[in-house]
């Protein structure tokens, strides 16, 4: 299931302002949400991570 590529362009942009994993809103992911980890990984956004 792919999401909408709006949607992923601006996860990406907002992923790329945190340290750990977030959603497209900016919101830390709970590490125990396991199918929104999986479509962040899927999806490539795990790429972005601030270093």
């Amino acid at each position: 299931m792919s999401i909408d590529p709006a949607v992923k362009k601006n996860w990406i942009v907002v992923q790329k302002k945190f340290d750990v994993p977030v959603n497209a809103i900016g919101v830390k992911i709970d590490p125990k949400d396991e199918r929104t980890l999986k479509v962040w990984k899927e999806e490539g956004i795990d790429e972005f991570v601030k270093k």
